[in-house]
């Protein structure tokens, strides 16, 4: 059969055909496109193989007689012993839902090769070009999406067993991937490929922390970057700052950012996973009370902040409070550079070059709004709109890079907020910093010290608060597999919140002191980040060297 033979009864409409064939009903239609309503991202065929409304052999023998091709239902552990990557990039296979599965004969001359959409002829061509590269013919077959996807799920966890950082033996294509897929299945947020004298160092950033896992020799360095280039779309040849997007991995954005050093390029890729289920506040470590979070953040009319440094999980803590918040009846919009997260319910736009917060924020503020989320206040103009919008009826959400709550007041300052606008509109300030949870499953338990002792002592009486160690014990981080053999797994959030009271509000309104602003928040209930933070410990949820290690004190 030629690669490109004309289908042979494709002009009938599948439903009529698959009926001909007495293989569905005409109910079986009507629930098919029910179901597509919901779905519109399926196909029809898919969705009979989805609802189970036939055979899935009869069903895909149909298709493929229809659209003149052959058919396969791949079998588990195909790629044991086939390895196919050595045929077509796995980014490539991912993009377009395809999959080399074997050879048609002994000469190994003709490729077979699995289409969820044999259809798209754009792509069929694509992947023949590929394999004429390589001196192959290539042989059509049709099968379901769920069978390539979980092709490719078996060779996930063939990458897994024991090769994550192994480099050699590795052709550049299949090391990149390896790489990527490692990272993921270690929980990463960030991997950095670093050039040096005579090696590129790979780290992985887990829990906040970066380790090394492997290094690649200097002579693989420039096919590591081209290839790096390549697949996140930058310009090969030019060997200044870049950003790109690698979008071929199924459930992940990675954004790349490339940078010349004195010894090459670097590239750091942010990895964010797509539809990642949004935490609820108690889970991130906020206190376990609906009162003081609604109080906290069930507001309007005003302005609540969350106040940290980099890469400590503000824009997580604003996606929790947009999911306490999200109700039918309420118009929420985003405003956010990137949007990390896409989150039903919420209108998300993302800041590009010609548009910056400031512009979104005028626009958003036409677009009947009863919550506004703006990612980050980072110039006057931004923070005098967000200002603007929280003293006109709205409830404005955003984050400021502060040390701690009480600091968001003196920042807004410095933006050039006057000292009424802030007392006026300000209600709620939280900070926070993310300290690593003790691994579930390698912690080992013992007695608190007599110096730790003494430092809840300190820190009790300092902050008038009681903590109570009788019985108590604490942990060491020992490590284990399970945790990458760190003693953590994943992290958890210290936090302080400052709900503003006509006190307050009086005190930054007649532009005090913020030492004064300090004291009046201490005497009205107000407790830093430490305090919150030893309570943990004596929870067992993390311990005080990493308590240390984050917060001065």
């Amino acid at each position: 059969m030629a690669l490109f033979e004309a289908p042979v009864k494709k002009n009938v409409p599948l439903g009529v055909f698959l009926i001909r064939k007495n293989l569905i009903t005409e109910r079986d239609i009507d629930t098919a496109l029910a179901y597509q309503k919901e779905h519109p991202e399926k196909r029809i065929g898919e969705i009979f193989h989805t609802l189970n409304l036939c055979s899935d052999d009869e069903l895909l023998k149909a298709l493929a007689e229809r659209l003149g091709c052959k058919h396969v239902i791949l079998p588990k552990n195909t790629f044991e012993k086939f390895n196919c990557v050595d045929f077509i990039p796995l980014d490539t296979m991912r993009q377009n839902k395809v999959i080399p599965f074997g050879y048609t004969d002994k000469n190994k001359t003709t490729l077979m090769v699995a289409f969820a959409n044999p259809e798209n002829e754009n792509v069929k061509r694509r992947i023949e070009l590929i394999l004429k590269s390589k001196g192959l013919n290539m042989e059509v077959y049709i099968t379901f999406a769920s069978y390539i996807d979980a092709a490719f799920a078996e060779l996930d966890k063939q990458s897994g067993k024991g090769t994550e950082y192994v480099v050699e033996g590795q052709d550049t294509t299949q090391l990149v991937d390896n790489i990527i897929r490692s990272a993921m299945n270690k929980r990463a947020s960030d991997i950095h490929f670093e050039p040096m004298e005579n090696r590129m160092r790979i780290r992985f950033r887990i829990d906040g922390d970066l380790i090394e896992v492997t290094s690649i020799d200097k002579s693989k360095m420039d096919y590591i970057v081209g290839r790096l280039k390549a697949i996140s779309n930058m310009h090969q040849e030019k060997k200044t700052n870049q950003d790109g997007e690698i979008t071929s991995y199924a459930d992940f954005n990675i954004r790349v950012s490339c940078q010349k050093n004195i010894y090459g390029e670097k590239f750091v890729l942010r990895l964010l996973r797509k539809n990642s289920n949004i935490k609820g506040l108690f889970e991130l470590g906020f206190p376990n009370d609906d009162e003081i979070i609604r109080k906290s953040f069930d507001r309007r009319n005003c302005i609540a902040m969350v106040a940290a440094p980099t890469g400590e999980g503000k824009t997580t803590t604003l996606y929790s409070v947009m999911k306490f918040l999200s109700k039918p009846s309420i118009n929420i919009t985003t405003i956010e550079d990137p949007v990390e997260i896409r989150v039903p319910g919420l209108n998300q736009v993302e800041v590009s070059p010609n548009s910056s917060f400031a512009d979104n924020l005028r626009t958003i503020l036409r677009q009947d709004p009863d919550i506004i989320l703006v990612g980050e206040i980072r110039d006057k103009e931004t923070a005098e709109i967000a200002v603007q919008a929280g003293q006109t009826g709205h409830f404005v959400l955003s984050t400021i890079h502060t040390v701690d709550a009480i600091e968001a007041i003196t920042r807004l300052k410095k933006l050039g907020i006057s000292s009424y606008d802030i007392g006026s509109v300000l209600a709620t300030v939280i900070a926070q910093r993310l300290v690593r949870r003790l691994c579930p499953k390698c912690r080992q338990e013992r007695d608190f010290t007599d110096e730790e002792k003494k430092e809840f002592e300190t820190i009790g009486k300092r902050y008038d608060h009681k903590y109570d160690l009788t019985g108590k014990k604490t942990y060491s981080a020992v490590g284990c597999e399970y945790c990458n053999n760190t003693g953590y797994y994943e992290r958890i959030a210290c936090v302080e919140i400052l709900n503003m009271n006509d006190e307050l509000k009086d005190l930054i309104t007649d532009d005090k002191p913020i030492h004064e602003i300090r004291r009046a928040a201490y005497a009205a209930g107000y407790k830093p980040l430490v305090v919150d933070a030893f309570q943990k410990v004596l929870d067992g949820i993390t311990n005080l060297e990493e308590v240390k290690k984050k917060l001065a004190y």
